[in-house]
């Protein structure tokens, strides 16, 4: 088991120093490429062959998710009917570390032909097929992970970052903004988390235990166990938000005082909680829960009424946290 641990071990140490050796590569040609691609008034067309398409496809996906238009071509595909599907206004991104592949050596002329610009990322920037090239992104490493020396490993895993670097880079640039991730994110995770509101998924109406701070704390244990949330809000006379009880006051103030079921709420409530207002994204709430080790926080207008509860389990329900 030592021997395949060391061997991961050295595995993600020669890919890390891959990518952090890419740093070197950010220079005028990577700037132009971040200027070509933003001013692209079509689609971003990624080809690549073998591991570089697997990488391809990811990088497409990427730039597609933060505003960039892109798609994967395979350049096979491409030399059989599929360069039918470019437009002379698009920007075509070619991945081929050795730059030996014949379908990208064959692809790339015909590219040119039809007057679209081509950008190449490559570790082999002075490869003969990459002449008509436009633009190209130095992706060079030292050594691949393989041992010996001739998997794609390192390498791909260097050219999926400069993607991801080249994409955010580009998305930057055109002020893409975390409304627009929320847009092309309407499910799952991200889109839960960029625009899952706070009223969205609080305690609200007959779930929302509010009692009277004139009330005894007695009474306001009933309305807490009927609504099983372990907490209440509490108003004053004008129905205006006036403090918090939780159970878990309740056991550290019963400890001290053996009569406190009969006192009035208002003497031992917490007065100026924390809150948070019903149009914060869920994600911000999550970060209060953390922050402060809470279980549940009274949700409160502008107006000042206390419109509902959220409980930390509300969030993990919705897979914000």
């Amino acid at each position: 088991m030592k021997d395949y641990l060391k061997l991961a071990s050295e595995t993600l140490l020669i890919e890390s120093k891959a990518v952090k050796d890419q740093i070197r590569h950010l220079n005028g040609d990577f700037s132009r490429a971040v200027e070509l691609i933003s001013g692209c008034l079509s689609r971003v067309v990624v080809m690549g062959i073998g591991k570089s398409g697997l990488v391809g496809r990811k990088i497409a996906a990427t730039m597609s998710s933060v505003g960039i238009p892109a798609l994967f071509v395979h350049p096979a595909e491409c030399l059989h009917g599929d360069l039918g599907m470019l437009m002379e206004s698009d920007v075509v991104l070619i991945l081929s570390y050795s730059g030996e592949s014949d379908e990208i050596k064959k692809v790339l002329p015909v590219v040119k032909r039809m007057g679209i610009k081509v950008i190449v990322m490559t570790g082999k920037v002075s490869a003969k097929g990459w002449k008509q090239a436009d633009i190209l992104i130095n992706s060079r490493i030292q050594k691949e992970a393989c041992p010996y020396n001739l998997a794609p490993t390192a390498s791909t895993t260097a050219m999926l970052a400069l993607g991801d670097a080249l994409a955010l880079a580009v998305s930057n640039k055109k002020g893409f903004k975390k409304e627009s991730l929320a847009r092309f994110h309407p499910g799952g995770g991200i889109g839960k988390k960029l625009t899952v509101k706070v009223k969205d998924i609080m305690r609200k109406g007959k779930n929302n235990p509010i009692v009277s701070e004139n009330v005894t704390v007695n009474h306001a244990l009933l309305v807490m166990t009927r609504t099983r949330l372990g907490a209440t809000n509490v108003v004053d006379s004008s129905g205006k938000f006036s403090g918090f009880f939780t159970d878990g006051d309740l056991r550290r103030k019963l400890q001290k005082d053996k009569g406190l079921l009969a006192k009035k709420l208002k003497l031992v409530m917490t007065r100026d909680p924390l809150t948070i207002d019903p149009e914060s994204l869920a994600v911000e709430a999550a970060k209060i829960f953390k922050r402060h080790n809470f279980d549940n926080i009274p949700v409160v207008d502008k107006k000042t009424k206390p419109v509902g509860i959220l409980d930390e389990r509300d969030l993990l329900a919705e897979g914000i946290v």
